[in-house]
């Protein structure tokens, strides 16, 4: 019979259940269609049914009153069509107004090496395609355990069969005053460090600030330090306790740690750090510790701990301790028919904040609900983890220090190296262990630990290599059950099985099995796996070869069709080389881009085939405005242009005027429908602040100013972004020029940075970075001219546009090809195609157009309407 599941909470803990719920469902309904079932046709309305109906199993955002829509699912389990023995009907509630995200990756959507895409885990797709209800930001706040209701904030009311509590925690907040404000929540520049709102808040006041306070010093807080770091100058991280990560760390480890962090990533660390009050009226501007201390502040993050969230358990009368007391079915105590899951569950006096042990949970969950395992229990776990702490290697597991004077153990300290190895043994089992600044050795530990395996009697050979013996574990040698992805629970064996089944590729492993998805860690050894797996060498992805996703051809192939067909446009490539002509709109932005760079004057523009920042000739901000800048070639202005954009700002009430890193002048908060008007009162060429083209070349003040400037940096820079402006490419293109070696325009981590040095020569660099990346650039050559500068300039960028990958920047693309390579073909001509790449630059830069000249003429009728107000994505339907 059909049964009805709702579930509290749509995080990491929820949605996996589902996933195990979901795929026991799936074994067994092929079980009976194998052993001679019934052989009916499964309904959308059961979990992991096929054929569903796609009207009835949208991801929707109505709700119903209590009864409503009963008597036709009793109808639908009387008559088969809601499906057989352990079938699903299932409904999600989400406090958030999203999918099912990694909350694990927000520490890299900070640090920016991650962006939002990148870290959802399930899109609305799946839950539509498992008939899954999804109710986002819609908060349950009561159960009726006898009538079987969950009551929506609202007021309105699902029935249940079964209930999974999953609410997860929160963030903690310490009695700190001032840190909250009675109108607003937390008090102008304060922040938790929990959600995708949380995160999003964080980065966007970050921009505009310089200093910022972290209070917590455990893992979370060492995180959102590292990851502001990319935001503000200066950070400092408070600790009330005597060692960082107290919790997971010895004193000896803690100090080590703190000595890395602050030697390594130029983070101040202040230990015993009572925070008292959050000073600043209107927005912070420090906090003062109990010792009477004040520190400046602009931005303040609280990462201080988690509380589960019990609330709804405690008020609908399940127990509830410190979290939501569970049997070993992962039952609530005295329930028969509600389960609870991830951090909200304690478990013989335990509460768990890893992964590992919340995808442990959730499989006996899984198993028992739907009746794979009666007899599945959950006996708590064994707590270890291994990853980088703020780009640090750390692995913890067990005690971390010893209990009894029997307990032996075993330390190597290098404080200068900032290492130190811990490991505690108890009746000859590894009870223990602390790394701090190499994990070499944990994957080893790791699995000693979890299985009590005997140990060497030489113990150093548990934290080095001595006589030559192995540096790690082999795939072979690792049993089938052992986890290799911390973050998403994917051992070994479910790698295998994956490989065994057909895919012998690692991103098509990873994509099935998510191991290596969370904070990456792993991803060596899920290769190294992969390849063992699949006799001694993974294949290689050929869509991991491919331009852009919907066309099937590497980039030289790709081109070479193009001309040979001359495809001019967006929709003729599709046409004309995908099977089908199937459109893919991810592809469209390369494809645009990559035509636009082989046909110049004559590449046919398709607008539908532009993102919009391409469309509208201006960068689209999160509530829907635009950022307008204005060109400033080499940051040299004047007061007429200056009192132009002072004039433009008052007139169209701009909310922002900032000046950017690029030596340029951005005004902020522009909508749509005023572009063009600002563009014709400001009558000045667009800088290109939006698109994946040159930007800007940035300068010093040169030689005819500065006391140290040994080439006129200034003319040069200007020269550059004159002939050069406007470039399409595959990614961006930052460019400087500085006048000597002291690097005040900071030329050595740019795509392309000249340096002058003495004797009236100029270095040039290139493949550098400073942003999510930092890179300094690789030296390309040293000329004797202004004039070589911008020829080898142009043949560099026009080498690199016409080889390098969609989206793939200069700091990844010489490294890639090599700097001697480069060198062979750019400056020594090696290949013979110097004067074709200088004949290609050359047509690009005559086919130039001021894209802001279409203020006169708009190019489509809808170009310039307005799109306010704008919804924010991503999110999913919200319960009306």
């Amino acid at each position: 019979m059909t049964q009805r599941l709702v579930v509290i909470g749509n995080g990491m803990a929820g949605a996996r259940t589902v996933e195990e719920i979901l795929a026991r469902s799936k074994n067994r309904k092929e079980n009976r269609n194998e052993v001679g079932g019934e052989g009916r046709i499964p309904d959308g309305n059961e979990v992991g049914g096929e054929g569903r109906n796609p009207n009835r199993n949208e991801v929707r955002g109505e709700g119903r009153e209590p009864g409503e829509g009963r008597s036709a699912e009793r109808e639908a389990r009387r008559s088969g069509e809601g499906g057989g023995d352990g079938g699903f009907v299932v409904t999600m509630f989400g406090d958030e107004p999203y999918g099912n995200y990694n909350r694990i990756m927000l520490s890299n959507l900070l640090a920016g090496v991650e962006d939002e895409a990148g870290i959802f885990l399930n899109d609305l797709g799946w839950y539509a395609d498992n008939g899954i209800t999804l109710h986002s930001g819609t908060r349950i706040e009561r159960i009726d355990r006898t009538a079987k209701l969950v009551y929506a904030a609202d007021g309105t009311a699902t029935p249940y069969d079964k209930l999974i509590i999953a609410t997860g925690s929160s963030s903690w907040t310490p009695p700190i005053k001032n840190i909250n404000n009675p109108k607003r929540g937390y008090h102008q520049g304060v922040f938790a460090f929990r959600t995708l709102d949380d995160t999003r808040g964080m980065i966007r006041y970050a921009r505009d600030h310089e200093r910022a306070v972290v209070i917590g010093g455990g893992l979370l807080g060492l995180e959102a330090a590292r990851g502001l770091q990319n935001h503000v100058s200066e950070v400092t991280l408070l600790h009330a306790m005597g060692h960082l990560m107290n919790v997971q760390l010895d004193e000896r480890a803690g100090t080590m740690l703190k000595d890395s962090v602050e030697s390594r990533l130029g983070i101040k660390v202040v230990l015993n750090a009572m925070t008292t009050e959050i000073l600043g009226k209107d927005r912070v501007t420090g906090v003062k510790l109990a010792d009477g201390t004040v520190i400046d502040a602009d931005v303040i993050v609280v990462a201080a701990g988690i509380r589960p969230n019990t609330r709804v358990a405690a008020d609908s009368g399940l127990t509830v301790e410190r979290g939501i007391v569970v049997d070993d079915q992962m039952r609530a105590i005295g329930e028969d028919d509600i389960y609870v899951v991830g951090e909200c569950a304690q478990h013989r006096g335990e509460m768990y904040g890893l992964v590992a042990p919340l995808w442990e949970q959730a499989k006996v969950l899984a198993d028992h609900i739907t009746g794979s395992d009666p007899d599945a229990a959950y006996r708590g776990s064994k707590l270890h983890t291994k990853l980088k702490v703020a780009g640090i290697d750390v692995a913890a597991m067990g005690l971390k220090e010893p209990e009894t004077d029997d307990d032996e153990v075993i330390v190597y300290s290098e404080p200068k190296k900032g290492l130190y190895k811990q490991i505690i043994i108890r009746d000859g089992a590894l009870v223990g262990a602390t790394l701090v600044g190499d994990n070499s050795k944990a994957a080893g530990l790791i699995q000693a630990f979890d299985r009590g395996e005997p140990l060497p009697d030489v113990r150093a050979e548990l934290l080095f290599d001595l006589g030559g013996a192995k540096a790690e574990v082999t795939p072979g040698e690792m049993p089938d059950d052992a986890q290799v992805c911390n973050c998403n629970g994917v051992s070994k064996g479910a790698i295998c099985g994956v490989v065994d089944g057909g895919c012998r590729t690692v991103s098509g492993v990873m994509d099935r099995t998510r191991a290596g998805k969370g904070c990456g860690t792993c991803k060596p050894l899920v290769q190294r796996i992969v390849e063992w797996a699949a006799g001694g060498e993974a294949e290689e992805d050929p869509a991991a070869s491919w331009y852009v996703p919907g066309v099937p051809m590497p980039k030289p192939e790709l081109m070479a069709v193009i001309r040979r067909y001359e495809l001019k446009s967006v929709s003729s490539v599709f046409d004309k080389l995908v099977p089908g002509g199937e459109h893919d709109a991810k592809s469209k932005m390369g494809l645009a881009s990559l035509l636009k760079m082989m046909w110049a004057d004559e590449y046919v523009d398709e607008r539908d085939a532009r993102f919009i920042n391409d469309r509208v000739h201006a960068n689209i901000q999160r509530d829907g405005t635009f950022s307008v800048v204005p060109q400033m070639k080499g940051g040299v202005t004047t007061p007429d242009q200056l009192r132009r954009i002072a004039d433009v700002a008052d007139k169209y009430g701009v909310p922002m005027v900032k000046l950017t890193g690029g030596q340029r002048i951005d005004l902020l908060g522009v909508p749509k429908e005023q572009l063009p008007a600002m563009w014709a009162d400001l009558d000045m060429p667009s800088g290109y602040a939006y698109a994946k083209s040159f930007r800007t070349v940035k300068t010093c003040v040169g030689s005819d100013y500065c006391r140290f400037g040994v080439g006129d940096s200034t003319a040069l820079g200007i020269a550059l972004e004159e002939r050069y402006q406007g470039l399409e490419g595959p990614g961006k293109m930052k460019l400087a020029v500085t006048g000597c070696p002291r690097n005040c325009a900071e030329a050595y981590v740019k795509d392309l940075g000249v340096v002058a040095i003495d004797g009236g020569r100029w270095e040039i660099y290139v493949g550098g970075a400073a942003g999510a990346h930092i890179r300094k650039g690789d030296l390309l050559t040293t000329v004797g001219t202004a004039d070589e500068v911008i020829r080898l300039t142009g043949r560099f960028l026009q080498y690199y546009r016409e080889n390098a990958n969609w989206l793939e920047r200069t700091y990844t693309f010489v490294p890639r090809v090599g700097i001697d390579r480069i060198r062979e073909i750019v400056v020594d001509d090696s290949d013979g195609i110097a004067q074709a790449l200088d004949a290609a630059v050359e047509e690009a830069v005559q086919a130039y157009q001021d894209p802001w000249k279409e203020r006169a003429v708009p190019a489509t009728p809808g170009q310039f309407r307005t799109s306010l107000p704008l919804t924010v994505l991503p999110q999913v339907p919200v319960r009306a």
